[in-house]
């Protein structure tokens, strides 16, 4: 590599990383303008740097190093970790994250050493139980049985397994590209994404390890390893429930009886995680928590916004309690047309996959940036656009942060998914690739 194109790759990555540390170090979620003006500069840069030229071992390894700029830097964007330090210290205590409330743990006669008052406090969802799935909880506890008290190393070390987490996916992602005989170049548009370098090492979500076990699955099924691919597809249910929703491709791409076995192991991987929580109360306490989440809680939505308007003109209140059962219902029916529609070939279903976590989240009432993070490693799989854009836009929701209400722009939020579905609708007519797709299927 001559100096020019030295210059071309090292430079555009000092400067990620120069921005990325004043995110990390220096940036509060309710300075949005500041936020927001950092994001769209690293953009930039990331689109620049994806266009460059260098080897994979030079694009890993600073792919890794603007990850380590987070490395000291306790989240600014979130505090879902609260929760996290919260269960982890649970299980280590031997009690079941899923069976009480944490204000059950406020009583005198029910607290837990390193669960006071204060962290109490600290908590954004202290009304409802546990959503977060066995593995989830084992990561927890393991994070907290090495950083014991100091929420500060609890952070740290739960940075180190999510680096170690990504490094991983983007070893997978290569892999998979190979497989397919795409560009390697593509993985780059995930490596080097601010946002899910911003939202998974820095504000440490847990999309870090559902990408890990989802991609290992997808490799070993292009591999023919169904064993293999149907415990990490359970694994990755046991991380968050959203892959379930790729199961009626998998039908169409194993055929039922292989569909049977892959779906058996699939099961028994998830039964075996859940098997130190199983209790009577445990179906129903998560059940109610999934229930509030699709009836209750809203954010950065944009069909059901619409819909919402409406129901207020014809209603003259919120009927987010009859529309989330029935777009719910609506994704189902979309990913079972889309199902028929697909060529069961390996890049038809990752094309599925991809479409189909689309429809979901266009569908949805709550759509947090971070959730975004597999729709680009698809997207980088599939070499698709519009969810690289969504990565950008989808910090404008962050503006709701800037008060203690949470208050949404909702002009903001139709400007997001203004430019969403205009480069979708760019890519599937202009370019002509839904008939491609189609074509693909004759």
């Amino acid at each position: 590599m001559d100096k020019k194109n030295l210059f071309k790759v090292y430079f555009p990555t000092f400067l990620s990383g120069a921005l990325y540390i004043l995110l990390a170090y220096f940036t509060a979620r309710t300075q949005f303008v500041q936020l927001f003006t950092l994001i769209t500069a690293g953009f930039c840069l990331y689109l620049f740097l994806c266009r460059q030229a260098f080897s994979f071992k030079t694009g890993l390894v600073m792919a890794l190093l603007l990850r380590f700029t987070f490395i000291l830097a306790l989240p600014s964007l979130s505090d879902d970790y609260f929760r996290f330090y919260w269960d982890g210290t649970l299980v280590l205590s031997g009690e079941n994250p899923y069976l009480q409330l944490p204000s059950y743990y406020l009583e005198s006669n029910h607290a837990l050493p390193g669960l006071p008052a204060t962290l109490y406090a600290q908590l954004n969802s202290p009304t409802y139980y546990s959503v977060y799935p066995p593995v989830c909880q084992y990561i927890f506890a393991g994070a907290k049985l090495l950083a014991q008290n100091n929420i500060y190393i609890y952070c740290l070390v739960l940075r180190l397994l999510i680096i170690i987490a990504e490094a991983t996916t983007i070893l997978l992602l290569r892999r998979i590209l190979l497989f397919l005989h795409l560009p390697e170049r593509q993985l780059w548009l995930y490596a080097f994404n601010p946002l899910v370098t911003l939202e998974l090492t820095g504000n440490l979500h847990f999309e870090a390890f559902l990408l890990l076990t989802l991609l290992a699955s997808i490799y070993f099924l292009l591999q023919n390893k169904t064993l293999a691919a149907a415990v990490a597809f359970g694994l990755a249910v046991s991380i968050k429930l959203l892959p379930l929703l790729f199961l009626p491709p998998l039908i169409k791409y194993f055929g039922w009886k292989k569909f049977m076995l892959f779906t058996g192991l699939m099961t028994g991987t998830i039964a075996i995680s859940f098997i130190p929580f199983v209790s009577e109360a445990l179906i129903r306490n998560i059940a109610d928590s999934i229930n509030l989440y699709f009836q209750k809680f809203e954010f950065n939505a944009s069909i059901y916004y619409l819909l919402r308007s409406i129901g207020y003109v014809i209603s003259g209140y919120n009927l987010i309690g009859v529309l989330g059962p029935l777009l719910g219902l609506t994704v189902l029916g979309s990913v079972l047309y889309l199902t028929k529609k697909f060529n069961h070939s390996n890049s038809g279903l990752i094309k599925i996959f991809l479409l189909s976590l689309s429809v979901y989240f266009f569908l949805a009432t709550v759509v947090h940036p971070w959730y975004l993070c597999t729709v680009v490693a698809l997207a980088a799989l599939a070499n698709w656009k519009y969810p690289l854009v969504w990565s950008w836009v989808a910090f404008l929701s962050y503006n709701a942060y800037r008060t203690t209400s949470y208050q949404e722009n909702l002009y903001l939020v139709a400007l997001e998914y203004s430019l969403v579905f205009g480069t979708l609708y760019y890519e599937l007519f202009q370019q002509n690739k839904l008939s491609n797709a189609w074509k693909e299927t004759t």
